[in-house]
């Protein structure tokens, strides 16, 4: 089982490489450094989705995979993903990716073209859910981060089963999508989708949770089996 695991920042990679309690190796592809740790080759691949999607096409370009997960940190909806928990995509969102109207918001699909959502294995994010205690639902993709109440009630309201949303997973599921591999997003949150508040963010927590939650989806990723693999919620 060959994983590909895409993150925005460094700090994020380490924090997946930790699971595995050793020293990664590093190997270089064009453009980027891979972080090698057990099944895990992890990139850390830049902030937002058309770098998260152009570093994932590289790397899978690269070497073949079995699977692709988007994942750091990122903003938690209250009340179904606290700060401090974790979320596991049912859905990858492009939240922003449309057009607006005098009407309001219209996603790209609306429009007549184009995408807004990617289906994980439904067995695997039931795995890994169960694995690690994770909250289940939509993950959304922004381009930019939430930070009033009137936005949050608005992405609610687009998208009732949103648990969480970050930068970078719409981003991923494309290039793999592309590749013909499947996908998963998976969450620490650092905060609460709402008002920005740096101050309340708990990076430090969720990058630790991060690291735990890795280090308990070794028997899940050893044990999904390709049959699972064809088992999207699409």
């Amino acid at each position: 089982m060959r994983v590909l695991v895409v993150t925005a920042v460094p700090v994020e990679r380490d924090a997946v490489t930790r699971a595995y309690g050793e020293e990664p190796a590093v190997h270089h592809i064009r453009g980027a450094e891979l972080h090698r740790a057990g099944p895990l080759d992890v990139l850390a691949g830049g902030a937002g989705p058309a770098a998260a999607a152009a570093s994932t096409a590289f790397a899978l370009a690269a070497d073949r995979y079995d699977l692709a997960i988007s994942a750091g940190i990122g903003g938690g909806f209250a009340p179904a993903a606290p700060v401090g928990s974790l979320a596991v995509s049912r859905r990858i969102g492009a939240a922003d990716l449309g057009a607006e109207t005098p009407d309001g918001f219209v996603p790209v699909t609306g429009l007549g073209f184009g995408r807004t959502w990617h289906f994980p294995p439904r067995s695997l994010v039931r795995a890994a859910a169960g694995a690690t205690g994770a909250a289940t639902g939509d993950i959304l993709t922004v381009s930019t981060v939430t930070g009033t109440a009137d936005r949050t009630a608005a992405l609610l309201a687009a998208h009732p089963g949103a648990v969480a949303e970050a930068m970078e997973g719409f981003g991923v599921a494309e290039a793999a999508d592309l590749a013909g591999v499947p996908v998963l997003e998976i969450r620490a949150v650092s905060n609460t989708v709402g008002p920005r508040d740096r101050d309340a963010w708990r990076i430090g927590d969720a990058l630790t949770a991060l690291t735990e939650a890795f280090g308990k989806l070794i028997p899940v990723l050893e044990g999904w089996t390709r049959h699972d693999r064809d088992d999207t919620a699409g």
